[in-house]
């Protein structure tokens, strides 16, 4: 596969992991509800994004720290709305 091929699956995938987290944050604030929202499961993802985070800063892979710090703020904001709306 050629870098530019890549490249391009690589940014898409990155972009999914982090707006995919949009919508959930979007339904929870409007509703000030996360009563839906599983702790374990959103406590695993974030945990998931800082050891994906520290793997990318151990091995200077910029854009593995770049796609999973960004998935890592979006997740952490939910799991934030889950406690704040409990």
């Amino acid at each position: 596969m050629s870098d530019l091929a890549a490249n391009v699956v690589g940014t898409a995938a990155a972009l999914c992991s982090i707006t995919s987290f949009a919508p959930q944050m979007i339904k929870i604030w409007k509703e000030r509800d996360a009563s839906s929202v599983s702790l374990k499961t959103y406590s695993l993802t974030v945990t998931c994004f800082v050891l994906w985070t520290a793997y990318g800063v151990l091995t200077t892979a910029w854009p593995i720290i770049a796609a999973n710090a960004c998935a890592l703020v979006m997740a952490s904001g939910v799991l934030a709305m889950k406690w704040r709306f409990r």
